[in-house]
């Protein structure tokens, strides 16, 4: 019995198999049809989707007006480079607190003519320093520019600067037109917030009344060798002391520098400067106050010239400054005027012959003893000389009745230690004692802070 079941189950799955796989067999074909007419649909729809784009950029193009800026006269590589204008915004955040023995109201550089922009130790207590507002951006592929507002603690608005620069003249070369920082001597090309103590050294204050701005044109040449070695000019209309505009096309102020520059080993690097300019003066007026107590006003009209000699050498072990480096920087001036010096411009109006030299340094250390911390020492220094004024020799005036004029060796000793907690803020302590009036002296503390928010370029050397 039981072999007659299993050889029938046999007979009936033979028969049976070949049925299944036609079965299998059909539904594969049905799927390779239905999968093939998906395809040709799907092509189908690419195609007139295709030709729909290409109608429609056809039609843009027909009816598209060509911009001015893509004419044939301007490259097609200089078209794809134009940027949009996106410029990075940059602010510089500064305030003080000031404890001073003297007035500061009574502040001055005995010996010198006040310029007009010497800010001295400033006011007592808490202060508003001065905050800066930068705007850069690529104008071009040719042209970049930046504007850098001042905005002060009694609320004024000055422009530091606003320039165009290119360096695509030839290889090496930069101008630079509108209004900038001289690139004379080492510390006028460098914003406030950069400096290593609160204020600017005296002779900074004496000869130029602060960085010297200039509103005109500048060449620079960086020379294509391995040592760095840079070479410029400028000319401008005048506007900053010891020059003033004279009403003429002239221009009141030249200038020319060179700046050489190299490595010792890998833990010393150096720079040296060579700067001359030259400011010419029509009535330049300043207050004074003759023998007899009264307010005079003066004007020197002639030919200003300044030479500056600058030099800074910078230490770090192996080149890696973030813990700890020195840095060793100093500044010589000397200025020459020759022309005539009117006395009481609004009174008698004595018009004689005028002649001075007169000559300033300074000379200070910064060191970083730790990634936040440095220390550094300033020591300032000037010399008024000897004026010398044609009514002296005749007995018309005395020295009496130019008291700013009368010799002086103003001097100042300045302590400072700073403390950073990133890149981007910076509390300072600076004690000074300043020698600058006549006779006094000016016991100085400062406290000082400085916060940079957004995008802010690299310092120079």
């Amino acid at each position: 019995m039981f072999k007659r079941t299993l050889v029938l189950s046999a007979t009936v799955a033979m028969i049976c198999s070949p049925c299944s796989m036609a079965a299998e067999s059909n539904e594969i074909e049905q799927l390779r049809q239905e999968i093939r007419q998906l395809k040709e649909s799907y092509e189908a729809r690419l195609q007139a989707l295709e030709r729909r784009l290409a109608e429609t950029r056809r039609d843009a193009d027909a009816t598209r007006t060509p911009l001015p800026q893509e004419s044939a006269a301007v490259p097609a590589t200089a078209r794809s480079a134009v940027p949009t204008f996106n410029p990075a915004i940059s602010l510089i955040l500064g305030g003080t607190y000031a404890r001073l023995s003297l007035d500061p109201s009574s502040f001055r550089i005995q010996g010198f003519v006040p310029s007009g922009g010497e800010v001295g130790p400033g006011a007592r207590s808490f202060n508003l320093g001065e905050s800066e507002l930068t705007f850069s951006a690529s104008i071009d592929p040719y042209f970049s520019g930046r504007l850098t507002a001042s905005l002060a603690g009694d609320n004024s608005v000055g422009v530091e600067e606003a320039l165009f620069e290119s360096q695509s003249l030839f290889n090496g070369a930069t101008v630079r037109g509108g209004r900038f920082l001289s690139s004379i001597g080492y510390l006028n090309g460098q914003h406030a917030h950069a400096w290593d103590f609160v204020d600017m050294p005296l002779a900074y204050q004496a000869f130029f009344g602060g960085p010297l701005k200039t509103d005109g044109l500048q060449l620079r040449w960086l020379a294509p060798t391995d040592r760095f070695i840079e070479l410029g000019v400028e000319a401008g209309a005048g506007d900053a002391f010891p020059a003033n505009r004279r009403g003429g096309n002239a221009l009141d102020t030249t200038a020319a520098f060179v700046h050489v520059g190299d490595d010792i080993g890998q833990s010393l690097s150096w720079r040296a400067g060579l700067s001359w300019l030259e400011s010419k003066s029509r009535d330049r007026a300043y207050d004074d106050v003759n023998s007899a107590g009264g307010a005079v006003t003066n004007a020197f009209s002639g030919t200003s010239r300044t030479w500056v000699v600058d030099g800074v050498l910078k230490w770090a072990p192996d080149g890696n400054s973030t813990r700890r480096n020195f840095k060793l920087q100093g500044e010589y001036m000397r200025r020459d005027e020759r022309g005539t010096l009117t006395y009481d411009t609004a009174g008698a109006a004595l018009t004689s012959a005028y002649q001075s030299a007169q000559s300033g340094w300074y000379l200070q250390g910064v060191y970083q003893f730790a990634p936040r911390w440095r220390v550094a020492l300033r020591h300032d220094r000037l010399d008024s000389g000897q004026s010398h004024v044609g009514a002296f020799a005749t007995g018309a005036l005395s020295t009496a009745d130019l008291p700013l004029l009368v010799h002086g060796e103003p001097s100042r000793d300045a302590l400072m230690v700073d403390y950073s907690l990133s890149e981007f803020s910076r509390f300072r302590l600076q004690l000074a004692r300043d020698k600058s009036r006549a006779n006094a002296t000016d016991h100085q503390l400062f406290l000082q802070y400085i916060m940079s928010l957004g995008s802010h370029g690299g310092h120079s050397f």
